[in-house]
């Protein structure tokens, strides 16, 4: 098997689709020998910030000397990106190996095995056999029946945020939501919230902790302090220390606040106050508000849905007011386009539409068209790679270049916009 075979067996099960549920991944993990038993986790759920703050935990535990494994969803470049290891992509044998050992799994179980649950158990077989010591594991979708949630006991659960989204699964008010993501919490074991989450969702949060006698901790993102702020990163001032966080706009303060918080409540795996700064100040995480360029700017941002489109474009606006900005949009289809368009397109001059490569995605001269019913100026580009050479071309004319919409459009572009870049500057 090689990785691309590895990886076209993790795609040939997205026929199965989404299934919520733990039945499926508790039969898989006892044929794989429970390799997520005795592993430690940092379990996270939430709509959006999970990847940010998920990375800066591992990076604040990596700085303390842990191994430290971290899980992800979905990856830019490489799919590796998804299962890493002391913050590097786990290695193509590392992949391989544990792919066989699910395959013939799956083949023994004899049930339609998910995309994300063969990947989930690959991870915590990769996990054990690399020794690692603690892992920060993201959710997939939701938390109650999220495949990764057959752990049993997180050293602290963290909630991000909570907006709508994947409403058809995860049901349609905020109360709902956030009851499925307060599925991870675990009897008897602390979890953190942000102190900015909507009522409804708060006390949820409130009474499924109660029940479990679980401690509640809140990040107070009122006692966060911004200063120095640019498209590169801010100070911030919270929980006692000073440091930089390298990833602009005022919603990486709340996950940073998380991460922080969630940290210091890891007792069985001790950090200090050195280990927090260096390591938040050393994440990296592509595609989110990700400034390429400086002159002109080129940013790339994963934003998707109405929330992270609405955080998106306040940074726009903070940074880039007044500037003739150009657009390249790519999106899911299933995702709620006509209020990501109510957010951004006040600040785009001209969108150039494309198609990410996912069965998912809205074609592009669609989105075009419900970006010109809403007053907006549009031309289509169907593949992205001739969207980004179209971009480029039309630069010249603009202050800025702004690449949104979809995280699988950044990872379609990504690569082709530093070649872009690195080109622009070479002129």
């Amino acid at each position: 098997m090689t990785k691309q075979e590895a990886i076209n067996y993790y795609h040939s099960l997205l026929k199965f689709g989404i299934k919520p549920g733990l039945q499926r991944i508790e039969k898989l993990t006892k044929l794989l020998g429970q390799p997520q038993e005795g592993l430690s986790f940092v379990h996270i759920a939430g709509t959006n910030g999970k990847g940010s703050t998920a990375i800066m935990l591992s990076e604040i535990f990596k700085a303390a000397g842990y191994q430290t494994g971290l899980f992800i969803s979905p990856y830019i470049t490489d799919f590796c990106e998804r299962i890493q290891i002391d913050g590097a992509p786990v290695s193509d044998k590392t992949l391989i190996d544990a792919t066989r050992r699910v395959k013939n799994a799956i083949e023994t179980l004899g049930e339609e095995i998910t995309e994300f649950e063969a990947i989930t158990a690959a991870a915590f077989l990769c996990y054990r056999e690399s020794g690692c010591e603690i892992v920060i594991l993201e959710t997939g979708l939701g938390g109650r029946f999220d495949a990764t949630n057959i752990i049993e006991a997180p050293e602290v659960s963290v909630i991000t945020s909570i907006s709508l989204d994947h409403t058809n699964i995860l049901g349609d008010t905020l109360k709902k939501i956030a009851f499925e993501k307060a599925g991870i919490i675990k009897p008897c074991r602390p979890a953190v919230v942000p102190s900015n989450l909507p009522d409804d969702a708060m006390r949820v949060f409130f009474n499924v902790c109660d029940e479990r006698a679980s401690p509640l901790y809140i990040a107070d993102t009122d006692d966060i302090r911004i200063s120095g702020e640019s498209l590169r990163g801010f100070r911030e001032r919270f929980g006692g220390l000073d440091f930089y966080v390298p990833l602009p706009g005022e919603v990486q303060a709340q996950n940073a606040s998380l991460a922080v918080a969630a940290a210091r409540l890891c007792s069985r795996f001790p950090v200090t106050d050195e280990h927090i700064v260096k390591g938040i100040g050393n994440t990296v995480n592509p595609a989110r508000c990700e400034l390429l360029c400086d002159a002109p700017p080129v940013i790339l941002d994963g934003c998707h849905n109405d929330a992270s489109t609405k955080a998106f474009s306040a940074l726009l606006g903070k940074h880039l007011s007044g500037k003739r900005i150009l657009a390249l949009m790519g999106m899911m289809a299933d995702k709620e386009i006509g209020k990501a368009l109510d957010h951004l397109l006040p600040h785009f001059a001209l969108t150039v539409t494309t198609t990410p490569s996912n069965p998912r995605a809205i074609d592009a001269p669609a989105l075009a068209g419900k970006i010109r019913e809403k007053g907006g100026k549009a031309e289509a580009a169907e593949a992205p790679a001739d969207a980004v050479g179209r971009c480029f071309s039309l630069l010249p004319d603009f202050d800025a270049l702004v690449v949104c919409g979809s995280l699988y459009l950044a990872g379609d572009v990504r690569n082709i916009l530093l070649k872009s870049v690195d080109a622009l500057k070479k002129r």
